[in-house]
């Protein structure tokens, strides 16, 4: 009997995610390419993996104590090939990143020219994700590594055990307005800002539930007029007098005409994280990558009160 990786992989995301629709979704496969996939695995197998209950499907037992030897032959089958890629001076292979748009506009660019620089042979694939769905991501192993955005104590996010998360760049947030709302060059009170009208994301997002955290402290809940997630979208609606915002440093490259930017008096910074799961950190292609994106960061003089770090803070351990 020959079992496929790849089929034990499917059974490993069934057995996880409960559903083919889940499934397929989690792969990038097709719903019957998966019902397909896991037909022929019952063929290798000699054994029914998978029961009818309702409309629905389940593992058998026989399924669960595949899928349960599945996941061991998977982590294997990785360590295998970190192990091989140590043995070898030369950085290849694919790293598939998630990026936040930002990120994707100012800090991406410079690492991968760095990277490429250094290691010709390591391709890098970036896939767009919402902060909020990057963690899951990494975690499940459907992205080898991504950036997330850790916001101030009131607001800061908790990471799972089984991840890294490493700080590669701090980020102020600048009060971003219709240009001459305010005394441009002085810095602005952030409890002064209690009856503007705010363009912001929503409290479902990292950075809505940041936006009512800073607020809060300061004495007053953010009107949020306008519900939008992107900070390009945000700038725009502001420059047609539609509200304020706060945006980050490397969102600022995409401000458009007609807004000016003002320090708050207050200063508030998020850090920008990049996750990778604690089972591949030895890897070397993640390393390569993660040292280009600290290289690039110290270009552009990101770092804790403006000091870049020169190495990665990882959270929950000493910097090394």
């Amino acid at each position: 009997m020959e079992l496929s990786l790849r089929r034990l992989r499917i059974l490993h995301e069934f057995a996880r995610r409960g559903t083919v629709t889940a499934t397929a979704r989690a792969l990038h496969y097709t719903p019957s390419a998966v019902s397909q996939q896991l037909a022929e695995l019952e063929r290798e197998v000699g054994h029914v993996l998978l029961e009818p209950v309702g409309r629905r499907r389940q593992l058998t037992d026989t399924g669960r104590t595949l899928a349960m030897h599945a996941e061991q032959i998977l982590a294997a089958e990785e360590r295998a090939r970190i192990a091989l890629e140590q043995q070898h001076d030369v950085v290849t292979g694919t790293l598939t990143v998630g990026v936040l748009a930002t990120v994707a506009a100012s800090l991406v660019p410079p690492a991968l020219a760095i990277l490429s620089r250094r290691h010709p042979g390591l391709a890098v694939r970036t896939r767009e994700v919402s902060p909020e769905a990057a963690l899951t991501a990494v975690r499940d192993g459907d992205l080898d590594m991504s950036f997330v955005l850790d916001y101030p104590p009131d607001a800061s996010t908790s990471w799972e055990l089984k991840l890294e998360a490493t700080v590669v760049a701090v980020e102020q947030l600048h009060l971003v307005a219709p240009a001459g709302m305010f005394q441009y060059g002085s810095p602005v009170e952030l409890a002064d800002l209690a009856e503007r009208s705010w363009v912001a994301s929503g409290r479902d997002t990292d950075f809505g539930r940041a936006l009512l955290a800073v607020c809060r402290r300061a004495g007053f809940e953010p009107r949020i007029a306008h519900q939008v997630d992107e900070q390009a979208t945000a700038m725009a609606m502001v420059a047609g007098e539609l509200g304020i915002t706060l945006v980050a440093d490397l969102g600022l490259a995409l401000r458009p005409q007609g807004v000016e930017i003002h320090r708050l008096r207050q200063p508030i910074a998020r850090r920008v994280i990049l996750l990778r799961r604690d089972a591949t950190r030895r890897r070397p292609s993640e390393s390569a990558f993660l040292r280009a994106v600290l290289d690039a960061a110290m270009s552009l003089e990101l770092g804790p009160s403006g000091q870049t770090e020169t190495n990665p803070c990882v959270i929950g351990q000493s910097p090394g």
